[in-house]
């Protein structure tokens, strides 16, 4: 369960990134971040692994509190939370059960890594995560071979091999075609109906996350202003979100 109690972020050059949000989203909850460019949007999906430190309130994660982490506490803390990016971050000179086998790098000893002599167990989980995504038919070839959908699907793989409880997706479909968005999003809904994964994904595409994302919040200027099923967006909660003048007060459920 990912906590917001009155969590406000203020960037040191004076941007409110998050102003006073109080969330509440569940074990098992797929839910999509949607909001103007510069709303804040990246800031809440970032604050909950602590890639951005929050100004005030508490942010509590599975019972912890983020704020208080630091070194090893926080390392550790950051392996239950995959984070897939829009750019994809793979390492594309290499084979593509190479890029997803780094994800268990932090669970081996230093002599491993040294010699990329990774475990059978963890050789099965890669082959076993690229399963999930449907690309175990691309497990040894070179990742710069792949199309845009299959890199996306190859970072989704590597996050599934952390063995996460948490997915944060930041723009996982902004950079890929229609048809191919369509299927990576696809691919978020099974991990998160089979493996009962949270997922939070940030996204520009509204239609997208009202056809796949259970819950969508709406956050405009730092200020959460729709919270609710996605069934239930209406254009007059949209024109809410992205409308130019500044926020109600209210919270629009």
């Amino acid at each position: 369960m990912i906590i917001f109690d009155h969590v406000s972020k203020v960037y040191p050059n004076g941007v409110i990134g998050l102003d006073d949000v109080n969330l509440t989203i569940r074990e098992g909850e797929f839910v999509a971040i949607i909001g103007r460019s510069g709303a804040g949007k990246s800031t809440l999906l970032r604050a909950v692994n602590r890639m951005h430190s929050i100004t005030s309130g508490n942010l509590t994660v599975n019972d912890v509190n983020v704020s208080v982490l630091r070194g090893r506490a926080l390392r550790n803390f950051r392996r239950s939370i995959g984070m897939v990016f829009q750019s994809f971050n793979l390492v594309t000179r290499t084979t593509v059960i190479k890029n997803v086998l780094s994800a268990r790098v932090p669970e081996m000893p230093f002599w491993r890594v040294l010699f990329g002599a990774f475990r059978r167990q963890d050789k099965l989980i890669a082959l076993e995560s690229l399963d999930k995504v449907g690309i175990l038919d691309k497990a040894y070839i070179r990742a710069d071979q792949l199309s845009g959908g299959q890199q996306q699907r190859v970072a989704l793989a590597r996050t599934l091999a952390q063995k996460p409880k948490i997915i944060l997706a930041d723009e996982p479909v902004a950079a890929l075609d229609p048809v191919t968005a369509k299927q990576v999003m696809q691919d978020f809904v099974r991990i998160n109906r089979e493996m009962n994964i949270s997922i939070l994904l940030n996204i520009h595409h509204v239609e997208l996350a009202m056809e796949y994302a259970d819950r969508i919040i709406g956050i405009r200027a730092g200020k959460i202003v729709y919270d609710g099923p996605s069934k239930e967006v209406t254009p007059e909660i949209l024109d809410a979100v992205y409308a130019e003048r500044a926020p109600q007060e209210a919270v629009i459920q």
